[in-house]
């Protein structure tokens, strides 16, 4: 791990410290018990029809570090609503503070006024946050290939299971995709942006896929900003998309969302 992605960890890691003072392990795991129990973003993703070849992950995204500010008076509650109500099947929330400008507050206001599944986006590296993702309300977490060693990102599919959440396991190439596999992972996610260069590469997505066993849910992140670019993925076999940048940015989120994925 290098570039850009080491220094997010690295500011990662002097978060965790502070927060496991202000909240230790031992007091979320007590206080997981008066959760919400998660909702099922596995089946949520999945599921395709001729009305709907393909699912739609919506983003909840204010910053990005490659392109800075995408909106400036970020209301997570009307966003989500809106989100839901186009058609979404479930919400992403960046929940990254330093470079996102996110919050894991997010997660309870987005899925406070829905109710499709909400995805925690972040950077997350340690069991710790794997229970502070349930305690915060998520259905599901993102694990990062590139952050994790093998044996974490298998243990890490296998608590967030226990935990009744789902694992979008995130890979970047053929080489991390052997990795995910051999960890357990049913969800993956190909990211079309390289992390270290941010580098967007729609054919990232295109050419992975072809090595990914049946049975397994695909879906493709990032760069997806066309109605051409969704067909070309749901032919190649991709159960969902996880758009961000191009629904934020847009000026109407609803019409947006409706010409990415209605029939």
């Amino acid at each position: 791990m290098e570039g850009f992605l080491a220094k997010i960890v690295e500011n990662k890691r002097a978060e965790l410290a502070e927060d496991r003072i202000r909240l230790p392990l031992k007091e979320i795991k007590a206080r997981i018990r008066d959760v919400e129990l998660p909702r099922n973003f596995y089946a949520s993703i999945s599921s395709r029809s001729d009305d709907r070849p393909i699912q739609l992950i919506a983003e909840i995204k204010k910053r990005s570090p490659s392109k800075g500010l995408l909106i400036e008076d970020l209301k997570v509650d009307d966003l989500a609503r809106r989100y839901e109500e186009a058609g979404a099947s479930a919400i992403s929330v960046l929940t990254e503070k330093r470079f996102f400008s996110g919050n894991p507050e997010y997660i309870n206001i987005a899925r406070g006024c829905t109710k499709i599944p909400v995805l925690r986006k972040d950077f997350l590296f340690e069991e710790y946050h794997i229970y502070e993702s349930r305690y915060i309300g998520a259905d599901a977490v993102l694990l990062i290939t590139s952050v994790l060693e093998l044996s974490a990102l298998s243990d890490f599919i296998l608590l967030s299971s226990e935990l009744g959440m789902s694992s979008l396991v995130e890979i970047h190439d053929e080489r991390e995709l052997e990795t995910a596999l051999k960890a357990g992972a049913e969800i993956i996610g190909i990211n079309n942006r390289d992390l270290m260069t941010f580098k967007i590469d729609m054919n990232t997505t295109l050419r992975v896929v072809k090595e990914i066993p049946r049975g397994k849910i695909i879906v493709s992140e990032s760069g997806i900003e066309s109605r051409r670019d969704v067909e070309r993925l749901a032919d190649a076999g991709v159960h969902a998309i996880l758009v961000g940048e191009s629904i934020v940015i847009s000026k109407d989120v609803g019409e947006k969302i409706r010409e990415l994925i209605a029939d």
